[in-house]
């Protein structure tokens, strides 16, 4: 096969790709639009009722009692809090002291700008065949 055929082919590709792009575009615009207009008032409550009543009925609170989700969540927020990621780090416009002129300013201790310093990932485990 010559050059000049396979530039054919590729052309007449990529004009089937772009017609089929272009149908499915239509159809997506077609189906959002009768999706909303399928959204009626009526219907609109009555699945906000039938999705109240099933969530009523799944006992939601019945997951928040003894050592279930509570007691995950105060874990985590115990976790984020040790980590200085909680409501107990100090804000920057907690310091009413006016700034220190340009002279007077040194580089600051890393461990003022990351309390934390990240840990370093291994390496990604690689195999040679």
């Amino acid at each position: 096969m010559r050059l000049a055929d396979h530039h054919a082919r590729v052309r007449a590709a990529e004009r089937n790709v772009e017609a089929r792009r272009a149908e499915t575009l239509a159809h997506c615009r077609r189906t959002v639009g009768l999706w909303r207009a399928g959204w009626t008032p009526g219907r609109i409550v009555i699945a906000g009722l039938a999705v109240g009543f099933l969530s009523g009925r799944a006992k939601p609170l019945r997951m928040g009692g003894s050592g279930g989700l509570l007691n995950l969540l105060r874990s985590l927020a115990q976790l984020l809090e040790s980590r200085g990621m909680g409501s107990t780090a100090p804000s920057a416009d907690a310091d009413p002291s006016p700034p220190a002129d340009a002279d007077d300013a040194s580089t600051p201790e890393p461990a003022a700008i990351w309390p934390h310093p990240p840990r370093r990932k291994a390496p990604p485990f690689v195999t040679t065949s």
